[in-house]
């Protein structure tokens, strides 16, 4: 009785198993989706456009000499900061020092000469007024009258001659202090030596052209020069924000605004030479008071077309576009009881791989990015 019993509990058992190994064997052979999913969350939208430039003193200034001569003394060293009207090199001023002493001497010899011409148009003065009178009584002849205006008028035309001379030398005297001047030269700005072209005892030759002497920058403020490419050059606008860092220092970013777009490429993008990329200067400029910035650093720069801070964000790719124009799109909810919904999804701004959700999705919810379907659920496993 007891092993009836046992013998049937067995087939029980092994029918139970086969019914549930055939009703999974049924189950797994049916199709399935898997889905993807990723929840909706708040983040931040930017797009941007990136550039590579070059950072460029903002205020600075080459430094000629006008006159000829040897380098006798250079004040100054690179690097050193400088002060408006400081003393930077002098140039032999011997020759130029002659030629004022010459003309001042001249000019001192003039002025003797004019003292002369002044006393002989007094006594001309006096000899017609004495003629005159004596004319009057009929003491003296038409013809000495005559001859004492003459020389009364040569007196005064001898005088306007030589005050014309004096002018002449005055001016002459000013252009050659000018030039000995010249012999010293000054900071015309105060700032910082940036290079140095000449060295002490050169001879310079400055007929035909001005021979840059140094080049002073003001290194407060620096101006970045980016160069973005034809096919982006439209997206950048005035006053646009803009961040960058340098290749020495990528670690510190610092912000500013777009201050100038320059119409014309670089002459080298434009000399036809060869097949090259277009690209367009973008200026913008930033506070450089700590000098962390040094001329002729490369700044990485990101000009930011487009910033949205703290949105609902969904991914680009699980947005199927409906209306370009009023911006709408669909989208695939996974619902709590594995049911698929599509919505109808309004985005604002966007960026490469993000857009910001205006309406049709909440905060939390499981859009579906990517499924896999498969034929049968085991082939899943």
């Amino acid at each position: 009785m007891v092993t009836n019993i046992k013998q049937r509990l067995w087939i029980v058992i092994a029918v139970a198993l086969m019914l549930g190994a055939t009703t999974f064997w049924w189950w797994s052979g049916r199709p399935v989706s898997i889905y993807k999913t990723e929840a909706l969350a708040i983040g931040d939208i930017e797009s941007v456009v990136a550039a590579i430039g070059t950072a460029e003193p903002y205020n600075s200034v080459d430094v000629g000499v006008q006159v000829s001569g040897q380098i006798t003394r250079i004040h100054v060293q690179p690097g050193d900061t400088v002060k408006q009207g400081q003393l930077l090199a002098e140039i032999d001023a011997r020759v130029l020092t002659a030629v004022v002493e010459a003309g001042r001497a001249e000019l001192a010899m003039l002025k003797a000469q004019l003292q002369e011409r002044l006393a002989e148009v007094t006594l001309a003065e006096q000899k017609q007024q004495r003629q005159i009178k004596l004319f009057g009584t009929e003491a003296t002849s038409q013809e000495q009258l005559q001859t004492a205006e003459a020389n009364l008028a040569i007196a005064r035309a001898r005088v306007k001659q030589l005050q014309a001379s004096i002018q002449q030398t005055q001016s002459q005297l000013r252009a050659d202090e000018a030039r000995l001047s010249y012999s010293r030269i000054y900071a015309p700005m105060a700032g910082t030596v940036l290079t140095i072209a000449v060295k002490q005892g050169q001879t310079l030759n400055a007929a035909y052209q001005t021979p840059t002497l140094l080049q002073i920058a003001d290194l407060a403020t620096m101006r970045i020069r980016a160069y973005v490419s034809e096919a982006d050059i439209h997206r950048i606008r005035f006053g646009m924000p803009v961040r960058f860092n340098t290749l020495g220092n990528s670690g510190r970013v610092w912000e500013s605004q777009v201050e100038q777009i320059l119409p014309m490429p670089p002459k080298a993008d434009t000399d036809g030479s060869q097949l090259q990329a277009v690209t367009y200067a973008v200026l913008f400029n930033v506070d450089n008071s700590d000098g962390a910035l040094l001329p002729g650093m490369t700044a990485e720069a990101d000009f930011v077309v487009t910033a949205a801070p703290e949105v609902l964000v969904a991914p680009l790719a699980a947005l199927m576009p409906e209306s370009a124009e009023s911006g709408t799109y669909l989208a695939k909810i996974l619902l709590p009881d594995g049911q698929t919904e599509q919505r109808k999804v309004t985005v604002g701004r966007r960026d490469r791989l993000h857009a910001e959700v205006i309406n049709g999705l909440e905060a939390g919810e499981l859009l579906i990015v990517g499924s896999q379907q498969y034929q049968r659920r085991r082939d899943s496993w």
